[in-house]
Formats: C-alpha cells, structure tokens, sequence
C-alpha cells in the first residue's frame, strides 16, 4: 500500500522528538545494530567487491528527494533503432551480506527501512546502506544492472539483469530534474524520461492498470506557527516510478520463465470500496463521469489542489490486502497485481526492502542460465511472512507517527470549524448501520485509527433506510485544509457530503484527533 508521509523541519522535529522516541518503544521499532552486525558490515565495507562486468562508462544519475543517501538506482535511456533501451542499475546489497551471517540475521527482523519524521530506521547498518552499498554520486559501486529493450510504443520486447560496476555522474533531485526537462536544458538520457515514462503511463492505462502518487503531507510555517498542507507530486515523479514498475514487470517475467521467485499481488479492490470512493469525490467537487473507472479519474488529478489532494489520500483504501506469493517448481497460477494489471515483483530498492535482494538473485540466474543460489531458495518460502510482518509493523510505525503530528499541530485549534467530506461510516462501532449493511469491519492492518468500514456503501445505497433520527453514528472525515484525515461523530453522518465539523480533540498523548458535525 502507498506510504503516508509527514516531512517536519527542524526546530518541529526538536518538539516531538520525545514522543517520535516513545512511539519507537511502544511499537517495537528496531534499534541499534547489534555490535557483531555493525563489525560485519565494516569489514564488508572495506572489502568491497570488484567483479562484475565494467559499465561505468555509462553515464548514470540517481533521480531521489533531497538529502537522501541511500540509492538504490541509477538511470541512463537512449534509443534503440525505432524502440529504447533502458539501462537501470540497481544497488547490490547481496555482495556485502554473508547469508546466515550476523547481518543477515538482523535483516530478516527488520525486513523494511522504517521512515518517520525525524528519520529513517535503516534495513542494512548505514555504513553499507548509505556509504558502500550505496549508489553514491562520482564513485565505483557493484551494482545488478538490468537492461529492457522497449519497442516504439513502450511495450517489453527484450529483458535482463547482471551483476555490473557502475559509476553515477550526479546525485539529482525531483525537482533538479524537472527544471531541466522543463528548460529543455536536460541530458538527452534525462530528456528521454518524459518520453518512455509517458510511453509506459499509455501502457499501464491500456492495461487497466493505474499508479496512485500519494501527495505527502508537510508541515510548513505560517506566521510564527505551523499547518499541514499537502505537496503536489511532480510530473517526473511519475515517470521516475514508471521505469521502477517496468523492471517489476520485467522481472516478474524472468521469475516465471526460472519457475522460481516471489511476486507482489493485490486482489481487485472491492466495488464497496470504490462506490464509497465515488462518494467522496462527490463530496470533494471531483467529476467522476458515468462509466469512468477510478483510474480514469486519478489519472485526472492535480496534486497540487488540496481537494484532489485528499482524494488521492482516500484513494489508498483501494490498495489494502497487498501480498507476497512465493513458487519454485511449480508455477502458480496468473497473479497479476490489480493496480499494475500485470505479475509484478519487488527488485529495484534492495537498500530499503528485503525481498528485493532475493528477487535480484533469481532474475540473475534466469538471466546467466544458472542455478537459482540454495541460500535464496531456502529464504523463498518464509518471505512472504517476514514482509507481511514487517510491512504491517512499519506502516504501524508511520500511521502513530502521522497520528502524532497532526495532534501536536491541531491542538491550539480545539474548538474550530472546518470544512470537510464524511467518506466511511464505522459499522462497528455504529449498531443501527452494522444491522443495516452488515458484513464489513472498522479497519484492517493497513486502515490506522480511524478505520474504514466497507459495509458503509452497502448500508449506505438505501439512505431512507438507513437514516435513522437522532441516532450519534461515527465515521471518517477527510479535510483538504489542513491535510488532515480523522475521526468524527454526528448524527446520520451524511456519508460524501460536504459538512462543517468542530475540532473537539487533538489530544499528542493518545494521538487522537476527533471531530463532531455541527448542527445546521
């Protein structure tokens, strides 16, 4: 599922640090690395591998958000005769790990890089994951560089992965770039990313696939004080996440054709979902045309209105119930991943994912026509748990997080009105409406606090039935200004309508937010 991010700057950071520390501790989040693991990476460090074919005439960037430092990729494009030819080195972290050494061991605790607002809880110690293993800029890296063949209107004809010496020219951010494509100033290599990730947009809607850019919400100063605002994505971030998405497709090819790897599935999103995502875009004053599908209308939106901002947030309950299917010999039926209409594998951030390190190593055999390794095929069955497990412990950690900051920012505004769209009811906790719609559930791993409730939508399609006077229900509401996401309660919420709501609780201690509806 997308993340949900709050950036902070540093003097807001400074003033929940206590309570980031004390989210850590509750939830368990990772630690220190143990001394043994720590001596490992070191010695990995300064042994750092040399194989591999030389590919560091080839003039790779890094495309990442400012400051970041650990690089899993690194990017060159060019045409090929009528097609392109995308070259996307991807950082090598299996040269450094000694699997069932003291490394490895931490690894499959971790499992994912955990991201707060303070920082990130890194998979591999940083000396590897920010400095060695890292696709740092104007140095020599091992790195799995994979090379897809495209035709002339984006479609896969050719694909493989060998392990390569890279050497990345610069160290770009989003914002770098998109300056440079917009000026025309940019590298025919970089100029090319608007062509064949716009090529690969037309593709993954032919498909009937569809990308959800999540806007990130940011605390930014406003007279003295502080506010939530969502920041727009940017064209090239798209285009960027397209080539990602097309090395997954590919190597999920690969793993088929080896009849062993791991792939990332998601089923359909349920149509209780989607009409109640109908719904808020209603209340948002979002045109969702008769036999438009939901991909049609995010593919509509701008980031940066705060309107489409929020709807983009509410989008994510689309994307719930992702996971990892796991095969050597015997292949498994079709798994396309429902976003992506396509079998999809994680391989391209190795730095911050664990699977992906395994992915790598099957694409590599499929590609030298060797042996899948024995240390991958004994991790491959026991993956899918230690992701599910991981991934649910890292997007706890993020929701507290977030559930904080918009705590700590509200509470000087108790008592204020807001403009704000009630998007899900809380079955569960609502008994005349669970009677009513039945079946569904206040939330699931991925859903936070406030919890979405699919039966809302069932109850919800006969509104004289399921209005019922004076009866306190509670609910979701989503509000564009400030970006904040919550709880409310009221009477017969009005499930996608527009309302005005009372900020009642903003309480740091519990991280709750609640609001009311105000009467007319």
């Amino acid at each position: 599922m997308p993340r949900r991010t709050v950036h902070l700057d540093s003097a807001a950071t400074q003033t929940v640090g206590p309570a980031l520390a004390e989210i850590r501790k509750e939830l368990e989040v990772p630690g220190p690395f143990t001394e043994e693991a720590v001596t490992e990476a070191e010695a990995a460090a300064a042994a750092a591998p040399t194989g591999g074919l030389d590919a560091t005439d080839v003039e790779f960037v890094t495309i990442d958000p400012p400051g970041a430092k650990d690089l899993d990729q690194a990017l060159h494009l060019a045409r090929q005769g009528d097609g392109y030819l995308v070259r996307y080195a991807i950082a090598d972290p299996a040269s450094f790990v000694t699997p069932g050494g003291a490394i490895d061991t931490e690894l499959a605790d971790r499992g994912v890089t955990f991201y707060g607002p303070d920082g990130s809880i890194t998979l591999h110690p940083p000396v590897l994951s920010e400095g060695a293993a890292s696709l740092l800029e104007n140095v020599e890296r091992p790195a799995c560089l994979w090379e897809i063949v495209l035709d002339a209107t984006g479609e896969i004809t050719s694909a493989k992965v060998y392990r390569a010496r890279v050497r990345s020219r610069e160290q770009l951010t989003y914002d770098e770039v998109q300056e440079r494509i917009d000026a025309g100033t940019a590298s025919d290599s970089l100029a090319l990313l608007a062509v064949v990730g716009g090529l690969r947009q037309e593709r993954e809607r032919a498909r009937g696939g569809v990308s959800l850019e999540i806007p990130e919400q940011e605390v930014d100063v406003d007279d003295g004080g502080y506010r939530l605002e969502y920041r727009a994505t940017l064209p090239v971030e798209e285009w960027n996440a397209q080539i990602s998405l097309l090395t997954g497709i590919a190597a999920a090819g690969l793993m088929r054709g080896k009849r062993a790897g791991i792939f990332r599935t998601l089923e359909q999103a349920d149509p209780r979902d989607v009409k109640r995502l109908r719904r808020a875009a209603h209340g948002l004053g979002i045109d969702w045309p008769a036999g438009a599908s939901y991909g049609d209308v995010l593919a509509t939106l701008d980031g940066g209105v705060p309107a489409h901002a929020a709807f983009a947030q509410e989008a994510t309950s689309l994307f719930r119930g992702a996971g990892y299917l796991a095969f050597d010999g015997e292949l498994p039926p079709t798994s396309e991943h429902a976003a992506i209409a396509a079998e999809y594998a994680h391989v391209t951030a190795p730095l911050r994912r664990l699977v992906d390190r395994y992915g790598l190593e099957v694409c590599l055999a499929a590609t030298a026509g060797t042996d899948v390794p024995d240390w991958v095929r004994e991790a491959l069955p026991g993956l899918p748990k230690i992701m599910n497990r991981s991934g649910q412990r890292a997007n706890s950690y993020e929701r507290a997080c977030v559930d904080l900051i918009e705590a700590v920012l509200l509470q000087p505004r108790v008592g204020e009105t807001f403009d704000g769209v009630i998007v899900d009811l809380n079955e569960r906790r609502n008994g005349k409406s669970a009677r009513n719609g039945g079946n569904g559930t206040a939330g699931d791993a991925t859903s936070g606090r406030n919890g979405t409730g699919r039966g809302g939508d069932a109850l919800a399609a006969d509104a004289t039935a399921a209005v019922v006077p004076d009866v306190v229900q509670e609910g979701t509401v989503v509000i564009a200004d400030p970006a904040v996401r919550a709880s409310v309660t009221g009477a017969n919420l009005p499930l996608g309508e527009s309302v005005r709501i009372r900020l009642t609780i903003a309480d740091p201690g519990s991280r709750e937010v609640r609001f009311e509806l105000v009467g007319d």
